[in-house]
């Protein structure tokens, strides 16, 4: 009997397909995908691959196999006895979200420290800082203190930056489109099973502050610029030569925080920024502003890509201005099909941008930051 390696992912949309199961599928394991979404699911178990083609001029296509699928609304038992089996436990799903599965993995994972000895290893693949410690937090919550015991040596929690563009796809398909540029950082001193494209790191903060405050504070200001003046796609909007000026002097100031943080190369880092400028006039993509600009609130929140980049930067004494405008044009996205930009804009009629940074984004009433972003603000709406 050939024994298959198992992972069992929580998330089976574009990036879960698209990123993190064609990894694992490449890995050599089988994927057991895990979703509420009841016709993708009944898809992976339908027709048991899908593809995944590279953005670009000479479209390379992968073939992923070896996967299968589980609702957790109405599988729970078939989730647990998965997961029991499985190598790893990842997520691609928002950490909004991590909260509300960590009751179902405390459920598996107190079964599986019962019944076996193998080791589990679970990352959270999301775009935030300590993800997988915020899932952590919550699963403990939902344990034992008997099993939280028993977990020493048997489950390891390992951070993560993931990276990798994957633009709104065809609804009907499992195929997925991506760029060809990705990066997976774990953070671990352990020795793990390997996993083609999983880069091994013993300090995660600098990767993960280096890519979420230049890849997505870059796309978010470049989103909502461009929002803003009317363009459609995030090529089209870089075109004009204004924004990308506009988006320079942002990542100037977060890499000024990056740099004097961590140490970092001064000139590497100022390379790494026109990649990632690069990197996101892909044409192939065809990336939507209001796809990339989408869940504001969100975006605003204290420890996310404008904000937080913004307040360690006055912490440490440097710029902020084109931070501030940033966010003041993150608060004018009013785009009408997205909830998030709704609330906004409708907390913005009644209380206005001060009330909207304090409440959603954390900042003191009278903080130096809240009154730059009011100027922009007023600046933007003309």
């Amino acid at each position: 009997m050939i024994i298959v390696k198992q992972t069992v992912h929580f998330g089976a949309g574009n990036i879960g397909r698209g990123f993190i199961g064609t990894l694992f599928s490449q890995s050599g394991y089988h994927v057991t995908f895990v979703d509420i979404a009841e016709e993708i699911i009944n898809k992976i178990n339908d027709e048991k691959s899908y593809h995944v083609t590279l953005a670009a001029e000479k479209k390379e296509t992968i073939t992923v196999d070896n996967v299968s699928g589980l609702n957790n609304l109405h599988q729970e038992k078939e989730v647990i006895k998965a997961i029991q089996h499985a190598a790893y436990l990842t997520t691609a799903i928002g950490p909004n979200i991590l909260p509300k599965i960590a009751p179902l993995m405390a459920r598996a994972i107190s079964e599986r420290v019962r019944t076996t000895d193998e080791k589990l290893y679970v990352i959270a693949c999301e775009n935030q800082i300590g993800a997988t410690d915020l899932l952590k937090k919550e699963i403990d919550a939902h344990l034992e203190e008997e099993t939280k015991e028993r977990l020493a040596d048997k489950v390891y929690f390992f951070n993560s930056a993931v990276d990798r563009i994957v633009p709104m796809q065809d609804q009907d398909s499992l195929d997925v489109l991506v760029e060809p540029y990705y990066e997976w950082v774990v953070e671990t001193n352990e020795s793990i099973p390997p996993v083609q494209g999983m880069k091994i790191v013993e300090d995660l903060a600098p990767f993960i502050e280096r890519k979420l405050f230049t890849v997505n504070t870059g796309h978010a200001v470049i989103a909502y610029l461009g929002y803003l003046k009317g363009k459609s796609t995030i090529d089209e909007t870089l075109a004009d030569e204004e924004i990308v000026k506009q988006v320079k002097e942002t990542l100037k100031e977060t890499g000024a925080y990056l740099v004097k943080r961590y140490g970092l190369d001064k000139e590497e880092h100022e390379c790494y920024i026109t990649k990632n400028i690069e990197r996101f006039k892909n044409p192939y993509l065809n990336d939507s502003v209001t796809r990339v600009g989408r869940a504001p609130i969100r975006k605003l929140g204290p420890e996310d890509r404008l904000v937080r980049p913004t307040t360690e930067a006055q912490k440490a004494g440097l710029p902020y201005t084109n931070l501030a405008k940033a966010i003041a044009a993150a608060l004018l996205f009013d785009d009408p099909e997205d909830e998030q930009a709704v609330e906004i804009q409708d907390m913005l009629k009644e209380n206005g941008p001060r009330h909207v940074l304090k409440n959603v984004s954390g900042l003191d009433e009278d903080s130096e930051i809240i009154k730059e972003v009011i100027r922009q603000y007023e600046s933007l709406k003309g």
